[in-house]
C-alpha cells in the first residue's frame, strides 16, 4: 500500500512558516496533481515526501508507516526532477542503472529492468548516448526510467515538463498519464500549469501561501470552486469576476451590474442568496459562457443581454477572444472563431446565467459552494 497521508503538517524555516497545518489523503496507486503560484508550498510539501525536507510538525504517513524521521533512501519513492538531474559523464544505459547499482542489485537483473524501462519509454536506441546528445524529451524519458527500474511505489514529479516546448509537453503529457495506468503506482505530481494538472490528475490540491484552499476532481474544480482564487486560477482565459447587486424580484433575485439586469436562475440556492440581499456581491463569469446568439438548450429564463465593447479581438484559429469593457470593468469572452466582432465596436453578448458563479467580496469565498474537499 502506498497511501500518503499528512496530519496537521507544517514546515518553517526559522520564524517563517511555509507549509500551514495541512491534512490530505493521497489514496494508492491515485495520480494526484500539486498546483499554486510559485512560493505556494508545493515544491516543499514534495520534498517532504521525498524526505529532502524535514517535517516541522505533524505526521507524514506512507502506507502504514510514519515516515517523519525515515531517511529518503528507505521509503520505496522515486523522484523526478526539473532540470532531470542526469549525470553529465555517464551514458543514459548508466545514469538509468545507478540507483540499482548503489544498491548492489545483481549486474543481471539491472540489465533486464533498466531494458525494460527503456523498451517502455522508447529510448532503447539511446542506451550508449551520454545526455549532452539528447533532446529535452529524450532526457526526461531517461529520468522517468531511472525512476522505474527502482519499482518504487510512490512516484514523485517537479515540474518534469516545465523546460520542454508546447508541442513536446502535450506529448508527454499523455506519456505520463500512461505510464501512470501501465505502472500501477501512487503519482503525486507538481506543477504551477493548470493544464498539465486538467488532463493527467485524478485529483487536484490547489494551494496558496502554504495552504490548501480545494481538493477536488479537475471537473469539480472548474464547475464548483470554493473562492475567488481557485475560480480564477483554474481555467484559461481565467474566470471574469464582475461586481454586482444582489436583488429581490418576483420571489427570486437578480444581480444588477451597472445598470443591466442579469437574472440568476431559479436552479440556484434561494436561501443562500437571500442574505446578500441589497448587497453588492462578486458575478463570476466563464469566458466560454459569453455567446453571440443564445445557446440551444438554454431557456430564456436563464440567458442575459449584456452589452459591451470590444476592447482587442484576439484570433486564435479554432476561437476568438475578445477583451471587452463595460463600464469600468474589463472582461474576456471566448468566441467562435467566426464572430465579425472587431476592436472598437459595440456589441451585446449572450450570458449563460445557469453556470455563473457568486462570491461573497470580503471572504472571497463561494456562496453556492462551500468546503475544501
Amino acid at each position: 500500500m502506498a497511501q500518503i497521508s499528512f496530519r496537521k503538517l507544517n514546515k518553517t524555516y526559522g520564524s517563517a512558516t511555509v507549509i500551514h497545518d495541512i491534512d490530505l489523503d493521497i489514496a494508492d496507486k491515485e495520480f494526484i496533481a500539486l498546483v499554486g503560484p510559485s512560493g505556494c508550498g508545493k515544491s516543499t510539501t514534495l520534498r517532504m515526501i521525498a524526505g529532502l525536507e524535514e517535517v516541522s510538525d505533524g505526521e507524514l504517513w506512507i502506507g502504514e508507516h510514519m515516515v517523519n524521521d525515515v531517511p529518503s533512501k528507505d521509503r520505496d519513492i522515486a523522484m523526478v526532477f526539473q532540470n532531470y538531474a542526469l549525470y553529465p559523464h555517464m551514458s543514459v544505459y548508466k545514469n538509468m542503472a545507478f540507483g540499482l547499482a548503489l544498491r548492489k542489485a545483481p549486474e543481471a537483473e539491472i540489465d533486464i529492468k533498466v531494458r525494460e524501462a527503456a523498451q517502455i519509454l522508447d529510448i532503447t536506441h539511446l542506451l550508449n548516448r551520454k545526455p549532452k546528445a539528447l533532446s529535452g524529451g529524450q532526457r526526461q524519458r531517461v529520468a522517468l526510467g531511472r525512476a522505474m527500474v527502482r519499482n518504487p511505489e510512490v512516484f514523485l514529479l517537479d515540474e518534469p515538463l516545465s523546460n520542454l516546448d508546447a508541442k513536446l509537453r502535450g506529448t508527454m503529457r499523455a506519456e505520463i498519464t500512461k505510464l501512470h495506468k501501465r505502472l500501477n503506482a501512487t503519482f503525486v505530481y507538481v506543477t504551477h500549469d493548470q493544464i498539465e494538472a486538467m488532463t493527467m490528475a485524478d485529483r487536484i490540491v490547489v494551494m496558496k501561501d502554504g495552504h490548501i484552499l480545494q481538493v477536488d476532481t479537475p471537473q469539480n474544480l472548474y464547475d464548483r470552486p470554493v473562492n475567488i482564487f481557485v475560480a480564477g486560477f483554474i481555467g484559461a482565459p481565467q474566470m471574469n469576476m464582475l461586481p454586482v447587486t444582489i436583488k429581490p424580484v418576483n420571489g427570486g433575485f437578480v444581480a444588477d451590474f451597472a445598470g443591466t439586469t442579469l437574472p440568476l436562475p431559479d436552479t440556484m440556492d434561494r436561501d443562500k442568496i437571500a442574505p446578500y440581499a441589497g448587497q453588492s456581491v462578486v458575478l463570476g463569469v466563464r469566458p466560454e459562457d459569453f455567446h453571440e446568439a443564445p445557446p440551444p438548450g438554454v431557456a430564456d429564463a436563464r440567458i442575459a443581454r449584456l452589452a459591451a465593447t470590444v476592447d482587442l479581438a484576439e484570433p486564435l484559429g479554432s476561437e476568438k477572444h475578445l477583451n471587452l469593457s463595460a463600464g469600468d470593468t474589463s472582461m474576456i469572452a471566448r468566441v467562435s472563431a467566426r464572430c465579425p466582432a472587431q476592436d472598437g465596436q459595440a456589441i451585446e453578448l449572450i450570458v449563460d446565467m445557469s453556470h455563473v458563479h457568486l462570491f461573497d467580496p470580503e471572504t472571497e469565498l463561494s456562496i453556492l459552494h462551500t468546503g475544501v474537499k
